[in-house]
């Protein structure tokens, strides 16, 4: 008589069918289409810039408002609190992240077509790997402009964490720093990986149990 665990193990090997092929393919549109948005928006308002400043964080690229303007008047403000120059070179992890969503988009289509749902966990495992490493890499990124100032600034002030999510106070300005499409598309992708991933868990254990009572019977 095999146990529940072993039915369960064997059901890890049963290979993806059916609709849930189809909408782990679909899944992979949002993650391509997030290349087209930005991830993240970080805004700023005061007095002297009644119509503010912004610049846009893509899987790629940074953008700043006003034809890209907007990055290098913020870069003037931050040299005067001795914040380090925002470039897309000091964004270091838009270097990785672009290939990171193309491969988490070729392993979904990889096990749409030939996976199990052993494929489809280890899938959802490295989908989620890598948006919680991007996002605390970004939190990271924010902590490290705000306290690694430079002690010879004209503007001396305290160390401080720019806002990750919200509104903050800084000085004379309000900073604003809220994810956009981008990050929506993903999370959807994340998202609908580990929705596929925890309901063909589900499933296989309440599978297993039946499985396991049907051979207990005399």
């Amino acid at each position: 008589m095999r146990t529940v665990s072993q039915n369960f193990w064997d059901f890890l090997d049963e290979p993806l069918r059916g609709r849930g092929r189809i909408l782990l393919a679909v899944l992979v549109v949002p993650l391509l289409l997030s290349f087209l948005f930005p991830l993240w928006r970080i805004s700023m308002k005061a007095p002297q810039y009644p119509n503010g400043l912004a610049m846009d964080i893509y899987s790629y690229q940074l953008i700043g408002g006003n034809d890209g303007h907007d990055i290098q008047e913020i870069n003037t403000l931050n040299h005067y609190i001795g914040m380090a120059k925002i470039t897309r070179e000091e964004l270091r992890d838009l270097d990785w992240m672009p290939f990171g969503m193309v491969a988490m988009a070729l392993l979904a289509w990889r096990a749409a077509l030939l996976g199990n749902v052993r494929t489809l966990i280890d899938l959802s495992m490295i989908a989620a790997y890598i948006s919680l490493v991007a996002f605390g890499r970004f939190v990271w990124m924010l902590w490290d402009f705000g306290h690694n100032l430079d002690p010879k600034a004209p503007v001396k002030v305290e160390p401080f964490m720019p806002v990750v999510f919200g509104s903050k106070q800084i000085a004379n300005f309000l900073t604003h720093s809220m994810p956009q499409l981008g990050s929506v598309l993903m999370g959807t992708f994340t998202m609908g990986i580990w929705g596929m991933t925890l309901f063909y868990l589900w499933r296989g254990r309440k599978q297993a149990r039946a499985l396991a009572a049907a051979g207990a019977r005399p």
